[in-house]
């Protein structure tokens, strides 16, 4: 019997008399997980305008928007059907659709191809055929290398697994150009570093869910200071990699002004994370979730640079 066949006391009826529709469709909503998406496009659209050199095709960044929301919220979807087992146990996770029973797994599953499908020959035609390949390829990663591999598997698996999330910076700069180019693969290659000391933090939190369902996160299996000391790292080399756009010729005096500052920001905070986490602080003292909250706003922050520069050159 699985975790999700022995749903904790509380859970919703399934019967259809307590699955109202609006609170369905909220439940779908919720299996492409926005606000993970909200990310995701917050690096697709910026690099629009770098690889445009200004303002690209307004109808092509809806379409690119609206074939990334469906891809997405397809591995999201694959993503809740294959974890739903875990998903019941985690706290985190306690509320997601296919543990309430809002939504079946039969339902989630045809969810998630519909929107593989739908996404795959929006890209196709609505875009180029170069961004349908590369949203295909970000999604099956996602779900089978990420979900189904690495996840249970190995604690470097946010590392390789976020290699997905890394993909819209090549779909967006694919969507305007219909080709791949070094200033896509360095914003890649930020994304890629950020990924680590992004997550950690998160998984530090709520490592007691991980532990639980045995899931290696990497605070699971190494502890804090080890952990901090990676996001640290990992910190120094996304800084790093973040500014070689301006040397190489891909931007102008500001996206290089606000990298370093941002960066900048961004080591003190992981560095202060590293010295809590060497003292033994534990718990509220800890403070990991401010790191985790300030990398959301340095990706938001240094992509709106990404945008803006092509103007200021």
């Amino acid at each position: 019997m699985t975790a999700v066949d022995s749903r904790p006391a509380g859970v919703l009826d399934t019967s259809q008399s307590h699955r109202p529709f609006g609170a369905r469709v909220k439940a779908f909503v919720a299996l492409t997980k926005p606000r993970v998406i909200e990310l995701l496009l917050m690096t697709t659209v910026p690099v629009m305008f770098l690889a445009a050199g200004g303002v690209p095709d307004l109808w092509l960044v809806l379409a690119t928007c609206v074939g990334g929301y469906m891809s997405a919220g397809g591995a999201a979807a694959f993503n809740m059907y294959y974890d739903r087992d875990i998903d019941a146990l985690m706290a985190r996770t306690s509320q997601r659709p296919l543990v309430t029973g809002m939504v079946s797994p039969a339902e989630c599953l045809v969810f998630a191809f519909a929107l593989t499908a739908g996404s795959t020959a929006w890209f196709w035609f609505l875009v180029n055929p170069l961004s349908a390949m590369l949203s295909l390829g970000a999604l099956a990663f996602y779900v089978v290398v990420y979900t189904m591999w690495l996840k249970r598997r190995t604690a470097q698996n946010i590392v390789w697994g976020g290699i997905a999330g890394c993909m819209p910076v090549f779909i967006g700069w694919s969507a305007v150009t219909d080709s791949v180019s070094w200033a896509a693969a360095i914003l890649f290659l930020v994304i890629f570093f950020w990924t680590p000391p992004h997550y950690w933090p998160l998984s530090m939190k709520v490592k007691d869910d991980y532990e639980r369902v045995g899931v290696p996160m990497m605070p699971v299996v190494a502890g804090n200071k080890a952990v901090a000391r990676q996001i640290v790292l990992y910190s120094w080399v996304m800084v790093i990699v973040s500014l070689l756009l301006w040397p190489l010729g891909y931007t102008g005096w500001f996206y290089p002004v606000v990298a370093a500052a941002l960066g900048a920001f961004w080591l003190k905070e992981a560095h202060a994370l590293q010295a809590r986490a060497k003292a033994g602080v534990t718990g509220p003292g800890l403070k990991e979730m401010r790191l985790f909250h300030w990398s959301i706003t340095y990706v938001s922050l240094l992509f709106v640079a990404v945008a803006v520069d092509p103007f200021l050159r």
